[in-house]
Formats: C-alpha cells, sequence, structure tokens
C-alpha cells in the first residue's frame, strides 16, 4: 500500500489545530513528538495516497499563518499492522490506492527542477546532441535510442506545462529559457559537427524527415503518458516516453542539415521538432488538468485559468498550424 507520512512542525499554538484536521480527515494514523527547544513540536499523519491532498491543503493553511513552520512528506515502504482488518481489505484498499495520484507538491518538487539550467542539464544537452549525431551519421539505432534516453529536454517540456497549469509566471519562464537554451546548444553542436563532416544520407537521417499525421499522434500520446508516468509515480516509464518521441533527434538532424545547406531536409526536421514540442506540451497540460492538478488559494487559481486558457490557444493554434504544414508539405 503506497502510504504517505505527512510531519508538519509547528509552534505549540497550533496544536489544536493540528488535532482538529487529522480528526477530520480518514488519515490511517498519526502521532505527536514533544516540544523542541525552540518550543515547536512535530506531528506525523500516516495518510492514504488518495487522501493527501486534502489534508495537505488544510496543514498548508497553518504555514501561511506560522513564518517557522514547516511540511515534510515522505514515503512508506511497508507499515505493520496492515492499514485494514483483512487480506482481502488490503487487496481492495490496494487496487483503490493505485489509482491514485501524487500530491501537487510532489509533482511541484519533481518537475521544477527540469525548468532549471545548470551545469549538468548543459553538458547533458551537449553530449546528447553529439551522441545523436554520431547515430544518425553511422545509421545507428542504438546510438540514437542512447541519446534519446540521455537527452534531458522533456523535463523543461513538463515544467512548463505544470507551470503555465498551476499560472507560476517563475516556473514557466525558467521552463522557457531551459528549453530555448538545450534546444539551441544541441541545434548548434549538431551545425558545428556537420560544417566538417562530409553529407551523408541514411535511414536514421531519412527518418527525422518524414513528417506525418500519425507522428502528431505519437507525440500527443507520449505527452499525456510522460505526465499520467509522473502523477502515478512510474518515473521509470518516462524512459519509455523520452524514446517514443525524443526531442533530441529531430534537433540534432536539423543542425546537421543546415551545416551541409540541406534546406528542404532542415525543414521537414524543424517541423518534426516543432510537432513534438507542441504535441507533448498540449496533451501534458490536458492531463494535468484532468487529474485535477490546481492552485490551493483563490487568487491563484485565478492566475491558473488565465494561463490555461492562454497556452492552451497557443499550443491548439501551433498544432493546427502544423497540422496545415503537414498538408502542404505533403501534397
Amino acid at each position: 500500500m503506497a502510504l504517505k507520512i505527512i510531519e508538519i512542525v509547528a509552534p505549540t499554538s497550533e496544536m489544536a489545530a493540528i488535532a482538529r484536521i487529522a480528526d477530520s480527515h480518514d488519515v490511517v494514523d498519526w502521532w505527536r513528538t514533544s516540544s523542541f527547544e525552540d518550543e515547536r513540536f512535530s506531528t506525523e499523519l500516516v495518510v492514504r495516497p488518495d487522501g493527501q491532498q486534502e489534508v495537505l491543503d488544510d496543514l498548508q493553511r497553518i504555514l501561511d499563518r506560522c513564518d517557522n513552520a514547516r511540511i515534510m512528506i515522505y514515503g512508506v515502504q511497508a507499515t505493520l499492522p496492515v492499514a485494514g482488518e483483512s487480506a482481502g481489505e488490503e487487496g481492495a484498499e490496494d487496487a483503490r490506492t493505485s489509482e491514485a495520484m501524487r500530491s501537487r507538491e510532489e509533482l511541484y518538487a519533481e518537475v521544477s527542477s527540469g525548468g532549471t539550467i545548470t551545469s549538468t542539464y548543459l553538458l547533458l544537452c551537449a553530449l546528447s546532441a553529439v551522441v545523436a549525431a554520431m547515430g544518425m551519421l553511422e545509421d545507428s539505432a542504438a546510438v540514437v535510442i542512447g541519446a534519446m534516453v540521455i537527452a534531458p529536454l522533456l523535463a523543461p517540456n513538463l515544467a512548463l506545462a505544470l507551470g503555465t497549469t498551476l499560472g507560476d509566471t517563475e516556473l514557466s519562464r525558467r521552463a522557457i529559457s531551459a528549453n530555448f537554451v538545450g534546444l539551441g546548444l544541441s541545434v548548434g553542436l549538431a551545425l558545428a559537427i556537420g560544417l566538417v563532416i562530409d553529407p551523408v544520407t541514411n535511414s536514421q537521417l531519412l527518418d527525422r524527415t518524414n513528417v506525418s499525421y500519425p507522428a502528431m499522434i505519437l507525440a500527443l500520446a507520449s505527452g499525456a503518458a510522460a505526465v499520467l508516468s509522473l502523477t502515478s509515480g512510474a518515473a521509470a516509464g518516462l524512459v519509455g516516453v523520452m524514446v517514443a518521441v525524443a526531442l533530441m533527434p529531430p534537433a540534432a538532424a536539423l543542425g546537421l542539415f543546415v551545416g551541409w545547406g540541406q534546406w528542404d531536409n532542415a525543414v521537414s526536421a524543424g517541423l518534426m521538432l516543432a510537432i513534438n514540442i507542441a504535441a507533448i506540451n498540449l496533451s501534458a497540460k490536458l492531463v494535468f488538468v484532468l487529474k485535477g492538478i490546481t492552485p490551493r488559494q483563490w487568487p491563484d487559481k485565478s492566475r491558473a485559468r488565465r494561463s490555461l486558457r492562454w497556452s492552451f490557444t497557443f499550443w491548439g493554434v501551433s498544432l493546427l498550424v502544423l497540422a496545415v504544414l503537414i498538408w502542404v508539405a505533403k501534397y
């Protein structure tokens, strides 16, 4: 059973409020420690995944009025006795909680780091661009897949989708910057390789020029799958998404074709890259909305609704324009 422990450290003046919150929700168990030296105390609540967001929202009202309060979330590997009266009840509980999503705070903590430009992010972009370019030059599918797995370009797109869903302007701005910098670095390195290596033609390169409606549908499905993997806690599923709708190979192909002066192929590779980015963001946002990922407070909710309207319009219109361009390119 995927139980969570929510620990809140707060001043002693909040003891009654926290007790009311614990008693008002269907928590599995809760307990309290003695006061610390700074006159704070700790309360730990064992909650089921499907109820933790409501508990967190109530507890955060204490953070709003206390400067020295803190909430922490821990995973529980196992608990004895089990949180049920019988094995049958435990199995039913597992079946119910297996579909429960992670809390807004857990998603934000994991996804927001993807919208940050760090030395590791830049190095991974550079290395994956070189690996992807070499794999396509050598017509090696295995090497290209390796570049897909190590490329970090999916993370800032998920961060952008979450940021616009929550109306978090700062996260959205950082994610956009990370996207531009990562893609710019990748395309630039591939372009430099194209300037020093003679042009080649093979299946790996031509695959990145084959824009089609099935490719758009694949990108939409993969963006949705990425968010479902995150919200369910099955982050290992993201590896499959990275391979299914990789951003690095078309970015590297774009740089190579520009370096070789093959402008028709460069336009096709750029179109495929744009389709993948737009589809990932649109479908990811849709899943975030359907999963009920919203801000906690009313002013943030109002800002999030405006952000949703603008971002859905932008990505929807972008995808429609790209679909028209696919039709023009084909016919």
